[in-house]
């Protein structure tokens, strides 16, 4: 079975600012040493053998162990897997930039500015056409070079218990192509709780992922930068983000989850409540968890905007070490993006492909399970491209030497459902704390 939310769990940067928090400390210092470690180094493996980092939990290393054993068997390079625990990962792939001994390849969950100029560029493999990669979630640098390619994608998503819907006889969508509002969504997901007596009618995580989401469906494009680096919310935003205030009075949803930490996930599984907003790593969880009710992957509300919170789940980046390692990794990489390699990485690993058009077949038991699968992969390639600005936001602040260490949307939001500021305050305040941190 494919343990998704295993994986999340050991992995930064669900949609959420932790992946970046380990650079705060980053300084001047760090930066004046990436110009001193340059370019090319004779560090580094051979055109035959390469070390490639990862840092995932047992099993979720099954698909790169499958295509480094496939690519040696192809091209008769011997590639070294190495995982390596998550908690000193960030601080050993920072040591080895220090002791110009990176690895040739790895997955990282974020970029980092001490090793960010030692970086292949994968211009070439991510504009090759017959990849279709998806260019809203690629990590680049101002001048267009192509830093990282994710290793699969995550996005933010709806649950609905399928059972009450059905008790109450409510209808719902099942294809990107015809999906709802989110006021259709609210008006149903209420006739079906006061049909049924569930007690709310959503959970909704307590994370800024989602309610990033939510904004760019109602066309906003929630605390968002300029040219000149300094945030503003608009108007759209703060339309949506009142419309998500009101929405917590205990019936549509629960206060309790944004004003002190209620699990939204324990709620919904509970059965009492009719729809979960929250993403893809719920999925093999719930095919295993719940078995009280029927459960159903839903397609996302588009009011008018079809749009999500996309992330990476893990960035693949090439070290630019010896010349003969550098291009032996180039080629590596490139054979593991075409799309016959790609889909079988990411069925092995029970990933979301960052390329469409692939169609995935995972090992689910649970036909809830493959429907969500397909459903998350039908729907990204028609999200807008506003789904990736915060995933490349990130980029471009570590690229900066800044880093988003608390996101105080929670905080801020929680404050004004409970009456204590008013919603255009509390956005007020998150703004400030942006161009704070990250801004200009």
């Amino acid at each position: 079975m494919i343990n998704v939310g295993a994986r999340r769990s050991r992995r930064l940067g669900r949609g959420g600012v932790g992946r970046l928090a380990s650079l705060a400390a980053v300084t001047t210092a760090g930066a004046l040493l990436l110009s001193a470690c340059g370019g090319g180094s004779d560090s580094g493996g051979t055109s035959k053998s390469l070390t490639f980092w990862i840092s995932t939990v047992p099993g979720q290393d099954a698909g790169w162990k499958k295509m480094v054993a496939q690519y040696k068997k192809e091209a008769g390079v011997d590639i070294k897997l190495v995982n390596i625990p998550y908690d000193g990962y960030t601080t050993k792939l920072h040591n080895a930039a220090q002791a110009n001994s990176l690895p040739d390849v790895a997955a990282v969950p974020a970029l980092d500015p001490i090793w960010s100029n030692k970086l292949l560029d994968l211009k070439s493999i991510a504009d090759k056409k017959s990849n279709n990669i998806n260019p809203n979630f690629l990590a680049k640098d101002s001048s267009g070079k192509v830093l990282a390619i994710p290793s699969d994608v995550t996005a933010s998503g709806m649950y609905i218990n399928k059972s009450l819907f059905e008790k109450a006889g409510v209808e719902y969508p099942t294809s990107p192509d015809k999906t709802w509002t989110w006021d259709e969504f609210i008006k149903a997901a209420n006739t079906v709780r006061e049909k049924t007596d569930a007690k709310y009618s959503l959970t909704f995580d307590q994370s800024p992922s989602r309610l990033r989401a939510m904004v760019y469906e109602k066309g906003g494009k929630y605390v968002h930068a300029d040219d000149s680096g300094k945030f503003s919310v608009d108007a759209a935003t703060k339309k949506a983000v009142n419309t998500f205030v009101g929405w917590n009075d205990d019936k549509t949803m629960p206060k309790s989850v944004w004003t002190s930490g209620a699990d939204p996930s324990a709620m919904f599984q509970s059965g009492d409540v009719v729809a979960y907003w929250s993403g893809v790593w719920q999925v093999a969880s719930f095919s295993d968890s719940i078995k009280k009710f029927e459960w159903a992957s839903v397609p996302t509300p588009a009011q008018p905007v079809q749009a999500s919170d996309v992330n990476a789940g893990g960035l693949v980046v090439g070290f630019n070490n010896n010349g003969d390692a550098a291009k032996a990794a180039t080629t590596f990489l490139s054979w593991l993006y075409e799309p016959a390699h790609y889909k079988v990485l990411c069925e092995t690993s029970g990933f979301l492909p960052v390329e469409s058009g692939l169609n995935p077949v995972y090992p689910f038991k649970s036909e809830a399970a493959q429907a969500a699968f397909k459903l998350y992969n039908e729907s990204i390639p028609l999200y807008a491209p506003i789904s990736g600005y915060f995933n490349n936001a990130q980029t471009e602040w570590v690229l900066k030497g800044k880093s988003l260490t608390e996101d105080p949307t929670k905080t801020e939001l929680g404050k004004a459902i409970n009456g204590q500021q008013s919603t255009d305050k509390a956005l007020q305040n998150i703004v400030d704390s942006y161009n704070q941190q990250v801004g200009g």
